[in-house]
């Protein structure tokens, strides 16, 4: 999610194409290779360390930018495949990954998505296809006057007239390199459709994460046909409005953390408030005089000083909530914030507004929510929800300014198909909690839903997961996988010192 969100609240058918059946060959050591009609290159996915690297082979293919002028202008897709460990060439149907945000490259999450599908990448190939506007394929990227990018002002008051305006500059500098309102979900699944096509693979593998389970779920009703299987991890239903729903999933989740400290004696004694009553009790106070904090700024080590509001307060929560091992610091970093020692606060609420930056393409994000679900958004009534409904506000301010297109009526009906599908949700997720997969399973007479114990949003690496993945995909039979070894997991213990927790 965007800074904005987390302050306030980032061709032919293959059966036509001979060239489209030829599998993967190798011209020689360390040199490029086809597979079907697309030629690839050894190359590096980079992290954010060099231990997050990942040796790929990286390609791409050509798509119109709007599929009603195939003779405008195009844009490349960055496509990154892992191959098979033990083999040259995978099995005939290879996994697509489908990256979250809406705004997340997947090649960006190369470390991550390798680790999870380690057991189906020993017999299947594995493709990255960064979604247009992401990554390497024609990203929206805001740029100022003098071509470099044109950074938000982390000082700026976000007010919904400072993210118009913002987004207006941003959309101006788009003009002769994008149309931003050709780079949404629809056209997403199109463009996938066209990779599959062109590396001439019959059918797909999906595995889709976050805003990633919409394209899944939209690319296997559109072209049924072309998928074996279907992995849905944080799932969103069609019908959601991305953002209208965060003060509920938000306010449940810190609930289920609050009840999670209770019953571990060690945390209760240490907190005798539970994290939602101190979480109110910081912002309040905040409310009522905003504190001027000096602190260590933890990316640059730097001093410097910041006025800590509520919104800095629930920023941080939501953030950190997305992965246990994070909340698991919120009881003691409120506890600091409640007997007016800040500066821990102040300086994880700045690293992770920057962190959760990094990872999002705003542009792309808000072609997808502007045209689908903006319109769709209804207020809720007024309620004591941690989050308030400025929330929202914000997060579709944008689209005053953003040029888009309303999405077909048809992009929101729920999934109901009879492919294999195997639903993954955290049990303590923040955005994309277990009823959300529930209700999704109700159209899946061949899906299967589990919930990881303990777990935040993502649970493709959680434990003995993986395997489970490997299992399935070989199978494709949902409902006959054991998933047994996840009893093991358990919740992260609440830090009652930043020691850690006790023993």
């Amino acid at each position: 999610m965007s800074r904005n969100h987390l302050k306030l609240a980032g061709v032919l058918a293959s059966v036509l194409c001979a060239a489209c059946s030829v599998p993967p060959t190798a011209d020689g050591e360390g040199a490029g290779r086809q597979y079907g009609q697309i030629g690839f290159k050894p190359c590096t996915l980079t992290g954010s360390v060099a231990a997050a690297n990942v040796e790929a082979l990286c390609g791409s293919l050509s798509v119109p930018e709007d599929p009603a002028r195939p003779d405008g202008r195009r844009i490349d897709l960055r496509i990154a495949w892992l191959a098979p460990d033990n083999s040259a060439v995978g099995l005939p149907d290879p996994v697509f990954f489908l990256a979250g945000g809406p705004g997340q490259a997947a090649s960006d999450v190369a470390l991550p998505v390798s680790t999870a599908l380690r057991e189906v990448r020993k017999q299947r190939d594995i493709f990255l296809v960064d979604q247009r506007g992401t990554g390497g394929s024609n990203p929206l990227t805001c740029l100022g006057p003098d071509g470099k990018e044109l950074p938000m002002d982390e000082n700026a008051e976000p007010t919904e007239a400072y993210v118009r305006d913002y987004a207006a500059r941003c959309a101006a500098s788009l003009e002769g390199r994008a149309d931003p309102r050709f780079y949404t979900t629809s056209q997403a699944i199109d463009d996938l459709e066209a990779v599959r096509k062109a590396l001439g693979a019959e059918q797909l593998n999906l595995v889709g994460g976050s805003y990633g389970t919409r394209v899944a779920q939209r690319y296997a009703a559109r072209y049924p046909r072309q998928v074996r299987s279907v992995v849905i991890d944080g799932v969103v239903p069609n019908d959601l409005v991305v953002g209208g729903d965060f003060a509920n999933t938000f306010e449940d989740a810190i609930i289920l953390q609050s009840a999670q400290c209770i019953k571990d004696a060690a945390c209760a004694k240490r907190f005798p408030v539970n994290t939602r009553t101190q979480l109110r009790t910081v912002m309040d106070a905040l409310a009522a005089a905003p504190v001027s904090v000096e602190f260590r700024d933890p990316a640059t080590a730097e001093a410097r000083r910041d006025v800590l509001t509520p919104d800095s307060v629930i920023g941080l929560a939501f953030a950190f909530s997305y992965m246990p091992e994070l909340s698991s610091l919120l009881p003691v970093v409120l506890d600091e914030a409640a007997h007016g020692r800040y500066a821990p606060l102040a300086a994880l609420s700045r690293n992770a507004s920057r962190t959760m930056d990094l990872q999002i393409s705003r542009g792309m994000q808000w072609s997808v929510l502007c045209s689908e679900d903006a319109g769709r958004y209804q207020p809720p009534a007024q309620s004591d929800r941690l989050l308030g409904p400025h929330v929202a506000q914000m997060f579709f301010a944008a689209c005053q300014a953003w040029p888009h297109d309303i999405a077909a009526a048809d992009s929101a009906v729920p999934f109901k198909s009879e492919l294999p599908t195997l639903l993954l949700s955290g049990e303590l997720d923040p955005v994309t909690p277990p009823r959300y997969a529930d209700q999704v399973l109700k159209g899946l007479p061949n899906g299967r839903h589990i919930v990881a114990r303990g777990q935040g949003h993502g649970t493709i690496n959680a434990g003995c997961m993986p395997r489970l993945l490997g299992q399935y995909i070989d199978s494709a039979d949902a409902k006959a996988v054991d998933a047994g070894c996840l009893d093991t997991l358990s919740h992260v213990p609440a830090f009652t010192s930043f020691n850690g927790w006790e023993p």
